[in-house]
């Protein structure tokens, strides 16, 4: 697994009962991915709603994810490369969005899968928000990050 090597983190977890190789099938294809990470509750245009859209998904290292959620009516994009796609145990991909709000350097977020009884824990790690030269930012994420994909994930990965 992929070292954080950051002081600001923002860390959700939930707990999957499903075992860890069908939690990871979610991770696979931009069909499955897009089921629970592109989710959006409510009317995001309107202000009254939350998530994102998954607009690409290459699921394996080196490929690219590119999301887009609505920011004072318009649409913003962000996403990048990813970094670590490490089946049964990994995602991590850079969560860029220069220019749009000026970082010198992408954020990362990490989704990391460990066994657990009956089940697997899922955890998410947005985090190197003194890298990207945003630290400000840190508040402001920690604040919004809410569990919509994480628990969207567990309703997927449950379901079969």
């Amino acid at each position: 697994m992929a070292r954080v090597e950051s002081i600001l983190v923002v860390r959700r977890s939930v707990y999957i009962r499903a075992a860890l190789a069908r939690v990871w099938q979610e991770f696979t294809t931009f069909e499955r991915m897009n089921r629970w990470w592109g989710v959006v509750v409510g009317d995001p245009e309107a202000g009254s709603g939350c998530g994102q859209r998954l607009v690409k998904y290459e699921p394996y290292e080196g490929g690219s994810i590119e999301m887009e959620v609505m920011m004072g009516g318009k649409p913003m994009r962000y996403g990048g490369k990813i970094v670590t796609f490490r089946s049964e145990e990994e995602l991590t991909f850079e969560s860029d969005w220069n220019p749009n709000l000026g970082w010198v350097k992408p954020t990362l977020i990490t989704l990391r899968l460990k066994a657990a009884p009956g089940g697997t824990l899922v955890e998410l790690l947005h985090h190197g928000f003194e890298h990207a030269g945003a630290p400000d930012d840190h508040a402001a994420y920690e604040g919004g990050w809410n569990m919509l994909q994480l628990n969207a994930l567990k309703q997927a990965a449950e379901a079969q």
